[in-house]
């Protein structure tokens, strides 16, 4: 299954395509242990909800992490 997280085209192989698995698959460990925010097709999804999240070929994901300055 092919989708973009920001912009990026990736491809899952899972029975079960969630939103987790996804993000597992494009962000390393590091970026995982981070705060960030999600959106799936431009809806915003709490953490406590990506394993229960499916996704779908060709849906889009943004992966936003704060940035600091001043």
């Amino acid at each position: 299954m092919k989708l973009f997280i920001n912009g990026h085209s990736i491809s899952i192989e899972t029975e079960e395509p969630t939103l987790l698995v996804a993000l597992q698959c494009y962000l390393t460990f590091e970026q995982q242990q981070q705060s960030f925010a999600v959106a799936l097709n431009g809806d915003f999804v709490g953490k406590a909800n990506y394993p229960q999240s499916s996704v779908n070929q060709g849906d889009s994901i943004d992966v936003l992490f704060p940035i600091q300055g001043g």
